[in-house]
């Protein structure tokens, strides 16, 4: 065995959580001119883990240039370790966020996606995937791939995080985001996200139908109305907390970080309806940090501990 499949297998087998998908920077355009961000859903959640304590790995295609140190530089001040394999492209993803009057953001990309095939030696706790790493060629086949052998192992937890721009027809997409629930515990969508794949169902259809492809627990989010945690047995709404918006990105990536984090804390009682309640009023307390400061900007562990002894009710402080 070389030294660098030891190196790998010593990676994998201290994490907790394990989040594959695209790293990219983020360039927003304002009327002050343009900032540029490190982002990408993947990369934010796996960011937002590690601003949360989570021993957390990123598996992703970045370039060795300096866009793609930036991200790495990003990733390793939260204590996330950036895998083997993952600098594969000449040149890192890139999207272009202009952001409206009330804070949300439209996006251009300029992205490629490839990821080697290589099985993993050990499993984490946890497997994160989404976006656009699970629609774009090549590399979405092999995350499929990962998923099939991954998911007798741990917890697999899915946002596909539409991008329109990104895909190809609607039939296809949906397509895709239909075989891979079947190898997950936990899918997380926004209702702009559920109202793209299933036009003609309400959200509590939509819910219902993910469900019946295999997965265990739909989360969808709603922005300021809130989100609903659907499973075979309840469906839970969970308000969403008041603040002030300088704007969006970033806040679904922040909710998904706390509630992996949920997971891992609460183990095999976390689907139990109470405990689902909990997580999802931590959750929501996550995203409207985020929701407060520019770019994809998550919570460390202490802020969403005062955030939630702050806004949720009495009995879930202190989660």
């Amino acid at each position: 065995m070389d030294y660098l499949t030891t190196a790998r297998q010593d990676i994998h087998s201290t994490l907790d959580v394990t989040v594959v998908g695209e790293a990219l920077i983020d360039v927003v355009t304002t009327s002050n001119g343009q900032v540029e961000h490190p982002g990408g859903s993947p990369a934010n959640v796996a960011y937002g883990l590690g601003r949360l304590g989570v021993t957390t790995g990123l598996l992703t295609a970045i370039a060795p240039d300096a866009r793609g140190t930036a991200i790495e530089d990003h990733l390793r001040s939260a204590g996330v370790t950036l895998l083997p394999g993952s600098k594969s492209l000449t040149r890192t993803p890139s999207a272009t966020a202009t952001l409206a009057s009330d804070g949300s953001a439209t996006y251009e990309f300029d992205i490629s996606w490839d990821l080697a095939p290589t099985p993993p030696a050990y499993f984490p706790k946890i497997l994160h995937t989404g976006s656009i790493a699970t629609f774009l060629s090549p590399g979405a086949t092999a995350v499929k791939s990962l998923l099939e052998r991954a998911h007798r192992h741990c917890m697999i937890t899915y946002d596909p995080n539409i991008r329109p721009a990104l895909l190809g027809s609607h039939s296809e997409a949906k397509a895709i985001f239909e075989e891979l629930v079947a190898f997950t515990d936990v899918v997380k969508l926004s209702d702009e996200d559920a109202q793209w794949l299933y036009p003609g169902k309400s959200l509590d259809e939509t819910a219902a139908h993910i469900l019946g492809l295999g997965t265990r627990l739909t989360v969808i989010t709603k922005g300021a109305e809130g989100s609903q945690f659907t499973t075979a047995a309840a469906t839970i709404s969970i308000p969403a907390v008041k603040t002030t918006v300088a704007d969006t990105i970033g806040a679904g990536d922040s909710y998904m970080s706390a509630l992996i984090l949920g997971f891992l804390t609460r183990g095999t009682e976390g689907f139990a309806p109470a405990v689902l309640e909990q997580l999802g009023h931590t959750a929501a307390a996550a995203a409207a940090i985020t929701v407060q400061r520019p770019g994809a900007n998550p919570p460390t562990l202490e802020e969403l501990n005062a955030a939630v002894e702050a806004n949720a009710p009495a009995q879930y402080a202190g989660a």
